[in-house]
């Protein structure tokens, strides 16, 4: 059973830098291409960053591009989120999630998620 477990989150103000961090448990986790999501209040979630089982390789909404860069550590089992220049609209709460074996960014096609964190942006 693969249990996700997301950290870092909490009040930040415009313009800062936090890092979350998603702990995984569970079996082959360099097979699982790592994402997070988001959702705001009132919206729903949305896909955010994800980071290929196959290459590594990184993709970003645009929201978000430019700004969040998102990394794993096969050895430690972790992934993890830099957000740098925080808006007010990435006060969302932040889910990690695992889809087995292939890439994609659609909510419906991740395999498991975590309980998320919550990252609220003020001015």
């Amino acid at each position: 059973q693969v249990q996700l477990v997301e950290s870092g989150g909490g009040s930040v103000q415009a313009g800062g830098s936090p890092r979350l961090s998603c702990a995984y448990s569970g079996r082959t986790f360099s097979m699982y291409t790592m994402n997070w999501f988001r959702q705001a209040p009132g919206k729903e979630r949305e896909f955010v960053a994800s980071i290929s089982w196959l290459n590594d390789n990184t993709y970003y909404a645009d929201s978000v591009k430019g700004r969040f860069t998102i990394s794993r550590d096969n050895a430690k089992n972790t992934v993890g989120l830099q957000m740098n220049s925080l808006k007010l609209e990435d006060t969302a709460v932040y889910y990690c999630a695992a889809r087995f074996g292939s890439t994609g960014t659609d909510v419906g096609g991740m395999d498991y998620w975590g309980k998320g964190t919550v990252v609220t942006v003020s001015s």
